[in-house]
């Protein structure tokens, strides 16, 4: 395992930190009861069964 040499400071710490983005997640078309939605491609499976309510 990589062990730093150094402490790192706080302010590179939270400089390296702040590169890493959220991406808003896409999303897809889906028809439930004759209705369509637009909800998270991970999450289609789960809306399909009924596990999540659906968004109004």
């Amino acid at each position: 395992m990589a062990v730093p040499k150094r402490k790192m400071s706080r302010s590179n710490t939270r400089t390296r930190r702040s590169q890493w983005k959220a991406t808003t997640p896409d999303l897809v078309t889906v028809h439930i009861r004759g209705r369509e939605y637009r909800v998270p491609r991970n999450l289609v499976r789960a809306y399909q069964r009924g596990l999540i309510p659906l968004p109004e």
